[in-house]
């Protein structure tokens, strides 16, 4: 037979335990080019500039006018 517990856990404990594994909230900071919110120490998905430089390319995408 397994391990088991020799007292219940009280929900002081339980929730001590738990309390770590709450969701979060995404943290966004203002890109210092176009001033679109990005994810910290990531390249900017809207201008594609990480650090002042441009890091990835990005297309521009043609909105319909109308």
């Amino acid at each position: 037979m397994g391990a088991l517990p020799k007292r219940k856990k009280s929900k002081s404990r339980a929730g001590n335990r738990l309390s770590h594994s709450a969701l979060k909230p995404p943290v966004y900071v203002e890109c210092p080019q176009c001033h679109d919110p990005k994810l910290p120490h990531h390249a900017c998905p809207t201008c594609g500039t990480y650090n002042g430089r441009e890091a990835i390319n990005v297309e521009k995408s043609k909105k319909p006018s109308g």
